[in-house]
Protein backbone atom coordinates (compact mmCIF):
# COMPACT_ATOMS: atom_id res chain seq x y z
CA UNK A 1 0.00 0.00 0.00
CA UNK A 2 1.44 3.33 -0.95
CA UNK A 3 1.68 6.10 1.40
CA UNK A 4 -0.01 9.34 0.77
CA UNK A 5 1.83 11.56 -1.63
CA UNK A 6 3.71 14.42 -0.03
CA UNK A 7 5.06 17.66 -1.52
CA UNK A 8 6.91 17.36 -4.80
CA UNK A 9 10.68 16.79 -4.50
CA UNK A 10 12.93 19.83 -4.79
CA UNK A 11 14.94 20.41 -7.94
CA UNK A 12 18.04 22.29 -9.05
CA UNK A 13 19.57 24.96 -6.84
CA UNK A 14 16.88 24.70 -4.17
CA UNK A 15 17.64 21.01 -3.74
CA UNK A 16 21.38 21.65 -3.53
CA UNK A 17 21.12 24.47 -0.97
CA UNK A 18 18.57 22.65 1.19
CA UNK A 19 20.70 19.50 1.13
CA UNK A 20 23.78 21.40 2.31
CA UNK A 21 21.76 23.15 5.04
CA UNK A 22 20.42 19.83 6.33
CA UNK A 23 23.83 18.17 6.08
CA UNK A 24 25.40 20.98 8.11
CA UNK A 25 22.97 20.26 10.93
CA UNK A 26 24.09 16.62 11.04
CA UNK A 27 27.74 17.57 10.65
CA UNK A 28 27.64 20.05 13.52
CA UNK A 29 25.98 17.64 15.94
CA UNK A 30 28.26 14.67 15.14
CA UNK A 31 31.36 16.87 15.19
CA UNK A 32 30.46 18.18 18.63
CA UNK A 33 30.05 14.70 20.05
CA UNK A 34 33.75 13.97 19.37
CA UNK A 35 35.55 17.32 19.22
CA UNK A 36 35.55 17.86 23.00
CA UNK A 37 37.16 14.48 23.75
CA UNK A 38 40.66 15.41 22.61
CA UNK A 39 40.40 18.85 24.25
CA UNK A 40 39.35 17.52 27.65
CA UNK A 41 42.79 17.89 29.33
CA UNK A 42 43.00 21.49 28.12
CA UNK A 43 39.48 22.33 29.33
CA UNK A 44 40.07 20.70 32.72
CA UNK A 45 43.36 22.52 33.23
CA UNK A 46 41.96 25.91 32.22
CA UNK A 47 38.95 25.55 34.54
CA UNK A 48 41.12 24.32 37.41
CA UNK A 49 39.53 20.89 37.81
CA UNK A 50 40.85 17.33 37.63
CA UNK A 51 40.58 15.22 34.50
CA UNK A 52 38.04 12.98 36.27
CA UNK A 53 35.83 15.99 36.99
CA UNK A 54 36.32 17.21 33.43
CA UNK A 55 34.77 14.05 32.00
CA UNK A 56 31.38 15.43 33.05
CA UNK A 57 31.69 17.66 29.97
CA UNK A 58 31.38 14.49 27.88
CA UNK A 59 28.95 12.65 30.16
CA UNK A 60 26.49 15.57 30.34
CA UNK A 61 26.20 15.75 26.56
CA UNK A 62 25.91 11.96 26.15
CA UNK A 63 23.13 11.58 28.72
CA UNK A 64 21.07 14.47 27.36
CA UNK A 65 21.55 13.41 23.74
CA UNK A 66 20.66 9.81 24.56
CA UNK A 67 17.35 10.99 26.03
CA UNK A 68 16.58 13.41 23.21
CA UNK A 69 17.16 11.04 20.29
CA UNK A 70 14.38 8.45 20.79
CA UNK A 71 11.64 11.05 21.37
CA UNK A 72 12.34 12.73 18.02
CA UNK A 73 9.44 11.05 16.24
CA UNK A 74 6.97 12.23 18.92
CA UNK A 75 8.30 15.81 18.70
CA UNK A 76 8.03 15.83 14.90
CA UNK A 77 4.51 14.44 14.95
CA UNK A 78 3.48 17.00 17.57
CA UNK A 79 5.19 20.12 16.19
CA UNK A 80 6.04 19.26 12.57
CA UNK A 81 9.22 17.82 11.10
CA UNK A 82 10.66 21.04 9.67
CA UNK A 83 9.84 23.18 12.68
CA UNK A 84 11.31 20.60 15.09
CA UNK A 85 14.55 20.33 13.12
CA UNK A 86 14.97 24.09 12.72
CA UNK A 87 14.32 24.78 16.39
CA UNK A 88 16.70 21.98 17.34
CA UNK A 89 19.51 23.47 15.24
CA UNK A 90 18.80 27.01 16.47
CA UNK A 91 18.80 25.99 20.14
CA UNK A 92 21.91 23.84 19.61
CA UNK A 93 23.65 26.88 18.13
CA UNK A 94 22.66 28.99 21.13
CA UNK A 95 23.82 26.27 23.53
CA UNK A 96 27.15 26.06 21.69
CA UNK A 97 27.63 29.81 22.14
CA UNK A 98 26.86 29.47 25.85
CA UNK A 99 29.37 26.59 26.16
CA UNK A 100 32.02 28.82 24.60
CA UNK A 101 31.19 31.53 27.15
CA UNK A 102 31.24 29.14 30.15
CA UNK A 103 33.17 30.50 33.15
CA UNK A 104 33.33 27.36 35.29
CA UNK A 105 32.93 23.59 35.07
CA UNK A 106 29.42 23.79 36.53
CA UNK A 107 28.26 26.32 33.94
CA UNK A 108 29.86 24.33 31.11
CA UNK A 109 28.17 21.09 32.24
CA UNK A 110 24.77 22.84 32.43
CA UNK A 111 25.19 24.25 28.92
CA UNK A 112 26.35 20.85 27.63
CA UNK A 113 23.17 19.28 29.05
CA UNK A 114 21.16 21.86 27.12
CA UNK A 115 23.24 21.27 24.01
CA UNK A 116 22.81 17.49 24.16
CA UNK A 117 19.13 17.66 25.01
CA UNK A 118 18.11 19.89 22.10
CA UNK A 119 20.34 18.02 19.61
CA UNK A 120 18.21 14.86 19.60
CA UNK A 121 16.17 15.67 16.45
CA UNK A 122 19.15 16.91 14.42
CA UNK A 123 20.45 13.60 13.03
CA UNK A 124 17.14 11.76 12.42
CA UNK A 125 15.52 15.02 11.31
CA UNK A 126 18.15 15.74 8.69
CA UNK A 127 17.97 12.15 7.47
CA UNK A 128 14.17 12.14 7.13
CA UNK A 129 14.07 15.59 5.49
CA UNK A 130 16.82 14.71 3.02
CA UNK A 131 14.87 11.64 1.99
CA UNK A 132 11.69 13.70 1.59
CA UNK A 133 13.18 16.42 -0.66
CA UNK A 134 14.88 14.07 -3.15
CA UNK A 135 13.05 12.31 -5.99
CA UNK A 136 12.53 8.65 -5.17
CA UNK A 137 14.97 7.52 -7.85
CA UNK A 138 17.70 9.68 -6.27
CA UNK A 139 17.20 8.80 -2.63
CA UNK A 140 20.48 6.91 -2.69
CA UNK A 141 22.10 10.32 -3.19
CA UNK A 142 20.23 11.63 -0.14
CA UNK A 143 21.59 8.78 1.96
CA UNK A 144 25.07 9.42 0.54
CA UNK A 145 24.99 13.07 1.64
CA UNK A 146 23.81 12.08 5.11
CA UNK A 147 26.38 9.28 5.40
CA UNK A 148 29.29 11.50 4.33
CA UNK A 149 28.53 14.11 6.99
CA UNK A 150 27.91 11.44 9.63
CA UNK A 151 31.19 9.66 8.97
CA UNK A 152 33.54 12.52 8.14
CA UNK A 153 32.60 14.59 11.21
CA UNK A 154 34.02 12.03 13.72
CA UNK A 155 37.26 12.00 11.74
CA UNK A 156 37.49 15.80 11.68
CA UNK A 157 36.50 16.11 15.34
CA UNK A 158 39.87 15.01 16.80
CA UNK A 159 41.77 17.00 14.14
CA UNK A 160 39.89 20.24 14.73
CA UNK A 161 39.76 19.73 18.48
CA UNK A 162 43.46 18.93 18.62
CA UNK A 163 44.42 21.91 16.49
CA UNK A 164 42.32 24.30 18.58
CA UNK A 165 43.72 22.84 21.80
CA UNK A 166 47.28 23.22 20.53
CA UNK A 167 46.88 26.75 19.15
CA UNK A 168 43.79 28.55 20.51
CA UNK A 169 41.49 28.79 23.51
CA UNK A 170 39.33 25.70 24.05
CA UNK A 171 36.13 27.77 23.81
CA UNK A 172 36.50 27.79 20.02
CA UNK A 173 35.62 24.10 19.84
CA UNK A 174 32.09 25.25 20.67
CA UNK A 175 32.05 28.71 19.08
CA UNK A 176 32.83 27.33 15.60
CA UNK A 177 29.30 25.86 15.66
CA UNK A 178 27.71 29.31 15.71
CA UNK A 179 28.19 30.33 12.03
CA UNK A 180 27.47 26.76 10.87
CA UNK A 181 24.28 26.64 12.92
CA UNK A 182 23.06 30.02 11.68
CA UNK A 183 23.54 28.97 8.04
CA UNK A 184 21.77 25.64 8.62
CA UNK A 185 18.85 27.29 10.47
CA UNK A 186 18.28 30.13 8.00
CA UNK A 187 18.49 28.13 4.79
CA UNK A 188 16.57 25.11 6.07
CA UNK A 189 13.65 27.35 7.05
CA UNK A 190 13.95 29.37 3.84
CA UNK A 191 13.60 26.36 1.55
CA UNK A 192 11.57 23.90 3.63
CA UNK A 193 9.12 26.01 5.64
CA UNK A 194 6.41 25.42 3.01
CA UNK A 195 6.96 21.64 3.26
CA UNK A 196 5.94 21.33 6.90
CA UNK A 197 4.42 17.98 7.82
CA UNK A 198 0.97 17.74 9.45
CA UNK A 199 0.87 18.24 13.20
CA UNK A 200 -1.13 16.11 15.61
CA UNK A 201 -2.10 16.82 19.22
CA UNK A 202 -0.49 13.75 20.72
CA UNK A 203 -0.70 13.07 24.46
CA UNK A 204 2.58 13.22 26.36
CA UNK A 205 3.74 9.81 27.55
CA UNK A 206 4.95 11.09 30.93
CA UNK A 207 5.63 7.65 32.36
CA UNK A 208 7.56 6.50 29.28
CA UNK A 209 9.58 9.72 29.20
CA UNK A 210 10.34 9.50 32.91
CA UNK A 211 11.51 5.90 32.67
CA UNK A 212 13.61 6.79 29.63
CA UNK A 213 15.34 9.60 31.53
CA UNK A 214 16.04 7.29 34.48
CA UNK A 215 17.53 4.30 32.67
CA UNK A 216 19.45 6.22 29.99
CA UNK A 217 20.83 8.66 32.56
CA UNK A 218 21.93 5.87 34.90
CA UNK A 219 23.45 3.88 32.04
CA UNK A 220 25.45 6.78 30.59
CA UNK A 221 26.81 7.87 33.97
CA UNK A 222 27.77 4.26 34.70
CA UNK A 223 29.56 3.85 31.36
CA UNK A 224 31.39 7.17 31.58
CA UNK A 225 32.57 6.70 35.16
CA UNK A 226 32.83 2.91 35.47
CA UNK A 227 36.51 2.61 34.59
CA UNK A 228 37.64 5.29 37.05
CA UNK A 229 35.51 3.70 39.80
CA UNK A 230 36.90 0.20 39.05
CA UNK A 231 33.54 -0.92 37.73
CA UNK A 232 31.51 -3.31 39.87
CA UNK A 233 33.84 -3.08 42.85
CA UNK A 234 32.18 0.31 43.36
CA UNK A 235 28.79 0.38 45.10
CA UNK A 236 27.72 3.43 43.09
CA UNK A 237 28.38 1.64 39.78
CA UNK A 238 26.45 -1.42 40.97
CA UNK A 239 23.49 0.77 41.96
CA UNK A 240 23.57 2.59 38.61
CA UNK A 241 23.67 -0.75 36.76
CA UNK A 242 20.66 -2.06 38.70
CA UNK A 243 18.72 1.16 38.08
CA UNK A 244 19.49 1.08 34.35
CA UNK A 245 18.52 -2.59 33.92
CA UNK A 246 15.28 -2.33 35.91
CA UNK A 247 14.47 1.00 34.28
CA UNK A 248 15.05 -0.41 30.80
CA UNK A 249 12.82 -3.44 31.42
CA UNK A 250 10.05 -1.29 32.88
CA UNK A 251 10.35 1.23 30.02
CA UNK A 252 10.22 -1.52 27.38
CA UNK A 253 7.10 -3.09 28.91
CA UNK A 254 5.42 0.29 29.22
CA UNK A 255 6.20 1.38 25.66
CA UNK A 256 4.97 -1.90 24.18
CA UNK A 257 1.67 -1.72 26.08
CA UNK A 258 1.00 2.03 26.06
CA UNK A 259 -1.66 3.41 23.70
CA UNK A 260 0.49 6.47 22.96
CA UNK A 261 4.15 5.41 23.40
CA UNK A 262 6.78 8.10 23.14
CA UNK A 263 9.05 5.62 21.29
CA UNK A 264 7.65 3.26 18.65
CA UNK A 265 9.24 -0.08 19.58
CA UNK A 266 6.88 -1.91 17.20
CA UNK A 267 9.42 -1.10 14.47
CA UNK A 268 11.38 -4.09 15.73
CA UNK A 269 8.64 -6.33 14.34
CA UNK A 270 10.22 -5.54 10.96
CA UNK A 271 12.92 -8.18 10.45
CA UNK A 272 15.21 -5.96 8.40
CA UNK A 273 14.90 -3.06 10.81
CA UNK A 274 15.90 -5.32 13.72
CA UNK A 275 18.82 -7.04 11.98
CA UNK A 276 19.95 -3.82 10.30
CA UNK A 277 19.91 -1.93 13.59
CA UNK A 278 21.86 -4.66 15.37
CA UNK A 279 24.47 -4.74 12.58
CA UNK A 280 24.59 -0.93 12.57
CA UNK A 281 25.18 -0.85 16.33
CA UNK A 282 27.86 -3.55 16.38
CA UNK A 283 29.70 -2.21 13.34
CA UNK A 284 29.59 1.34 14.66
CA UNK A 285 30.71 0.22 18.12
CA UNK A 286 33.84 -1.41 16.71
CA UNK A 287 34.49 1.59 14.42
CA UNK A 288 33.96 4.06 17.27
CA UNK A 289 36.19 2.05 19.61
CA UNK A 290 39.05 2.04 17.12
CA UNK A 291 38.62 5.76 16.44
CA UNK A 292 38.90 6.31 20.19
CA UNK A 293 41.84 3.99 20.82
CA UNK A 294 44.14 4.97 17.95
CA UNK A 295 44.58 8.68 18.86
CA UNK A 296 44.90 7.70 22.53
CA UNK A 297 47.73 5.29 21.75
CA UNK A 298 49.46 7.70 19.38
CA UNK A 299 49.45 10.52 21.92
CA UNK A 300 50.20 8.61 25.11
CA UNK A 301 52.73 6.10 23.80
CA UNK A 302 54.17 7.35 20.51
CA UNK A 303 54.43 11.04 21.38
CA UNK A 304 52.08 12.42 18.73
CA UNK A 305 50.52 15.82 19.34
CA UNK A 306 46.72 16.05 19.42
CA UNK A 307 46.78 17.60 15.95
CA UNK A 308 48.93 14.91 14.35
CA UNK A 309 47.01 12.13 16.06
CA UNK A 310 43.93 13.48 14.29
CA UNK A 311 45.73 13.90 10.97
CA UNK A 312 46.46 10.15 10.88
CA UNK A 313 42.74 9.51 10.31
CA UNK A 314 42.19 12.34 7.82
CA UNK A 315 42.87 10.29 4.63
CA UNK A 316 40.18 7.79 5.62
CA UNK A 317 37.66 10.64 5.60
CA UNK A 318 38.77 11.68 2.12
CA UNK A 319 38.42 8.10 0.88
CA UNK A 320 34.94 7.95 2.41
CA UNK A 321 33.87 11.12 0.57
CA UNK A 322 34.89 9.54 -2.75
CA UNK A 323 33.39 6.10 -2.03
CA UNK A 324 30.01 7.11 -0.55
CA UNK A 325 28.39 8.41 -3.79
CA UNK A 326 29.60 5.26 -5.55
CA UNK A 327 28.04 3.11 -2.84
CA UNK A 328 24.76 5.03 -3.11
CA UNK A 329 24.68 4.46 -6.88
CA UNK A 330 25.52 0.79 -6.27
CA UNK A 331 22.42 0.36 -4.12
CA UNK A 332 20.19 1.41 -7.02
CA UNK A 333 21.35 -1.62 -8.99
CA UNK A 334 22.48 -4.23 -6.49
CA UNK A 335 21.61 -5.83 -3.15
CA UNK A 336 22.43 -3.62 -0.13
CA UNK A 337 23.74 -6.73 1.62
CA UNK A 338 26.59 -6.87 -0.89
CA UNK A 339 27.55 -3.29 -0.06
CA UNK A 340 27.39 -4.18 3.65
CA UNK A 341 29.68 -7.13 2.99
CA UNK A 342 32.19 -4.82 1.30
CA UNK A 343 32.02 -2.51 4.33
CA UNK A 344 32.66 -5.22 6.91
CA UNK A 345 35.41 -6.89 4.84
CA UNK A 346 37.16 -3.53 4.43
CA UNK A 347 36.78 -2.86 8.16
CA UNK A 348 38.33 -6.27 8.89
CA UNK A 349 41.19 -5.68 6.44
CA UNK A 350 41.97 -2.29 7.99
CA UNK A 351 41.95 -3.61 11.57
CA UNK A 352 43.93 -6.79 10.82
CA UNK A 353 46.50 -4.81 8.83
CA UNK A 354 46.97 -2.50 11.83
CA UNK A 355 47.47 -5.59 14.01
CA UNK A 356 50.82 -6.01 12.21
CA UNK A 357 52.23 -2.62 13.30
CA UNK A 358 55.65 -2.50 14.94
CA UNK A 359 57.04 -0.18 17.66
CA UNK A 360 58.94 1.89 15.09
CA UNK A 361 56.00 2.20 12.66
CA UNK A 362 56.20 5.38 10.58
CA UNK A 363 53.40 7.88 10.09
CA UNK A 364 52.50 6.35 6.71
CA UNK A 365 52.74 2.78 8.00
CA UNK A 366 49.90 3.73 10.38
CA UNK A 367 47.96 6.01 8.03
CA UNK A 368 47.70 3.65 5.04
CA UNK A 369 45.87 0.83 6.90
CA UNK A 370 43.61 3.46 8.50
CA UNK A 371 42.85 4.82 5.01
CA UNK A 372 41.44 1.42 4.00
CA UNK A 373 38.80 2.09 6.65
CA UNK A 374 37.57 4.91 4.39
CA UNK A 375 36.14 2.29 2.00
CA UNK A 376 34.12 0.91 4.92
CA UNK A 377 33.03 4.35 6.04
CA UNK A 378 31.81 5.13 2.55
CA UNK A 379 29.66 2.01 2.27
CA UNK A 380 28.71 1.10 5.84
CA UNK A 381 26.05 3.68 6.72
CA UNK A 382 24.50 3.71 3.25
CA UNK A 383 24.23 -0.08 3.23
CA UNK A 384 22.90 -0.29 6.81
CA UNK A 385 20.26 2.35 6.12
CA UNK A 386 19.27 0.55 2.93
CA UNK A 387 18.66 -2.59 4.97
CA UNK A 388 17.05 -1.22 8.14
CA UNK A 389 14.74 1.25 6.35
CA UNK A 390 13.50 -1.41 3.92
CA UNK A 391 9.74 -1.60 4.22
CA UNK A 392 9.49 1.42 6.54
CA UNK A 393 6.75 3.78 5.36
CA UNK A 394 7.48 7.48 4.89
CA UNK A 395 5.49 8.49 7.97
CA UNK A 396 7.67 6.25 10.16
CA UNK A 397 11.10 7.14 8.76
CA UNK A 398 11.73 9.79 11.43
CA UNK A 399 10.80 7.28 14.14
CA UNK A 400 12.98 4.56 12.61
CA UNK A 401 15.88 6.96 12.19
CA UNK A 402 15.61 8.26 15.74
CA UNK A 403 15.37 4.77 17.24
CA UNK A 404 18.26 3.31 15.20
CA UNK A 405 20.49 6.30 15.93
CA UNK A 406 19.58 6.12 19.61
CA UNK A 407 20.67 2.47 19.65
CA UNK A 408 23.85 3.44 17.78
CA UNK A 409 24.73 6.11 20.37
CA UNK A 410 24.16 3.65 23.24
CA UNK A 411 26.40 1.13 21.44
CA UNK A 412 29.08 3.81 21.13
CA UNK A 413 28.87 4.43 24.88
CA UNK A 414 29.40 0.74 25.60
CA UNK A 415 32.27 0.65 23.09
CA UNK A 416 34.07 3.56 24.74
CA UNK A 417 33.77 2.02 28.21
CA UNK A 418 34.83 -1.46 27.12
CA UNK A 419 37.70 -0.19 24.96
CA UNK A 420 39.59 1.79 27.57
CA UNK A 421 39.04 -0.91 30.21
CA UNK A 422 40.15 -3.74 27.91
CA UNK A 423 43.16 -1.71 26.72
CA UNK A 424 44.46 -1.17 30.25
CA UNK A 425 43.65 -4.75 31.30
CA UNK A 426 45.60 -6.25 28.39
CA UNK A 427 48.48 -3.82 29.06
CA UNK A 428 48.68 -5.00 32.66
CA UNK A 429 48.69 -8.62 31.50
CA UNK A 430 51.44 -8.08 28.92
CA UNK A 431 53.50 -5.98 31.34
CA UNK A 432 53.36 -8.70 33.97
CA UNK A 433 54.58 -11.30 31.48
CA UNK A 434 57.38 -9.09 30.15
CA UNK A 435 58.58 -8.22 33.66
CA UNK A 436 58.65 -11.93 34.56
CA UNK A 437 60.93 -12.56 31.59
CA UNK A 438 63.18 -9.57 32.36
CA UNK A 439 65.54 -11.15 34.91
CA UNK A 440 69.29 -11.42 35.39
CA UNK A 441 69.41 -14.47 33.12
CA UNK A 442 67.92 -12.58 30.16
CA UNK A 443 70.83 -11.79 27.76
CA UNK A 444 68.85 -9.03 26.02
CA UNK A 445 68.24 -7.22 29.31
CA UNK A 446 71.87 -7.64 30.33
CA UNK A 447 73.08 -6.14 27.04
CA UNK A 448 70.62 -3.25 27.34
CA UNK A 449 71.70 -2.42 30.90
CA UNK A 450 75.36 -2.63 29.92
CA UNK A 451 74.78 -0.27 27.01
CA UNK A 452 72.94 2.24 29.19
CA UNK A 453 75.65 2.01 31.85
CA UNK A 454 78.27 2.69 29.18
CA UNK A 455 76.35 5.87 28.25
CA UNK A 456 76.68 7.10 31.83
CA UNK A 457 73.28 6.13 33.25
CA UNK A 458 73.10 5.15 36.90
CA UNK A 459 71.49 1.84 37.93
CA UNK A 460 68.16 3.48 38.97
CA UNK A 461 68.09 5.36 35.66
CA UNK A 462 68.86 2.15 33.77
CA UNK A 463 65.93 0.33 35.35
CA UNK A 464 63.68 3.35 34.80
CA UNK A 465 64.46 3.33 31.08
CA UNK A 466 63.89 -0.42 30.85
CA UNK A 467 60.60 -0.19 32.72
CA UNK A 468 59.36 2.58 30.43
CA UNK A 469 60.24 0.48 27.39
CA UNK A 470 58.34 -2.46 28.90
CA UNK A 471 55.28 -0.24 29.44
CA UNK A 472 55.45 1.08 25.86
CA UNK A 473 55.80 -2.46 24.53
CA UNK A 474 52.89 -3.64 26.69
CA UNK A 475 50.60 -0.92 25.37
CA UNK A 476 51.67 -1.75 21.82
CA UNK A 477 50.81 -5.41 22.35
CA UNK A 478 47.49 -4.46 23.96
CA UNK A 479 46.67 -2.18 21.03
CA UNK A 480 47.51 -4.89 18.50
CA UNK A 481 45.30 -7.32 20.44
CA UNK A 482 42.43 -4.87 20.12
CA UNK A 483 42.97 -4.43 16.37
CA UNK A 484 43.04 -8.21 15.93
CA UNK A 485 39.81 -8.69 17.89
CA UNK A 486 38.14 -5.87 15.92
CA UNK A 487 39.08 -7.48 12.61
CA UNK A 488 37.55 -10.84 13.44
CA UNK A 489 34.45 -9.26 14.97
CA UNK A 490 33.89 -7.42 11.69
CA UNK A 491 34.02 -10.68 9.77
CA UNK A 492 31.61 -12.31 12.23
CA UNK A 493 29.05 -9.53 11.64
CA UNK A 494 28.61 -10.65 8.04
CA UNK A 495 26.26 -13.35 9.30
CA UNK A 496 23.82 -10.74 10.60
CA UNK A 497 23.74 -8.95 7.27
CA UNK A 498 22.82 -12.06 5.30
CA UNK A 499 20.09 -13.06 7.74
CA UNK A 500 18.17 -9.99 6.52
CA UNK A 501 15.94 -10.30 3.49
CA UNK A 502 17.13 -8.69 0.27
CA UNK A 503 16.08 -5.00 0.35
CA UNK A 504 14.46 -3.46 -2.69
CA UNK A 505 16.95 -1.52 -4.74
CA UNK A 506 15.38 1.91 -4.38
CA UNK A 507 17.42 2.19 -1.13
CA UNK A 508 14.59 3.76 0.87
CA UNK A 509 10.94 2.94 0.48
CA UNK A 510 7.88 5.01 1.04
CA UNK A 511 5.49 2.14 0.65
CA UNK A 512 4.88 -1.07 2.53
CA UNK A 513 3.49 -4.27 1.16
Amino acid sequence: MSSAAGPAPLRGGALAIASVALALGTFMQVLDSTIANVSLPTISGDLGVSSDQGTWVITAFSVANGIGLPITAWLMARFGMVRTFVWSVALFTLASFLCGMAWSLSSLVIFRVLQGGVSGPMIPGSQALLISIFPEERRGAALAIWAITTLVAPVLGPIVGGYISDNYHWSWIFLINVPIGIVSTVFTWRFLANRETPRRKLPIDNVGLGLLVIWVGALQVMLDNGKDADWFSSNSIVILAIISVIGFIAWTIWELTSKSPIVDLSLFANRNFTLGTIALCLGYAVFFANNLLLPLWLQEQLGYTATWAGVVSAPSGLVAIVVTPIAAAFLKRFDARIAATVAFVAFAASYLWRAELTPDASFWAITIPVSVQGVSMGTFFVAMLGILLDGVTSDRIASASGLSNFARIIAGGFAAAITTTLWDYREDLHQTRLVERANSFDPTLSQTLAGLHHLGFSDPQNYGVVLQNIINQSYLMSTLDFFWISGWLSIAMLGLVWLARAPKRTSVHVASE
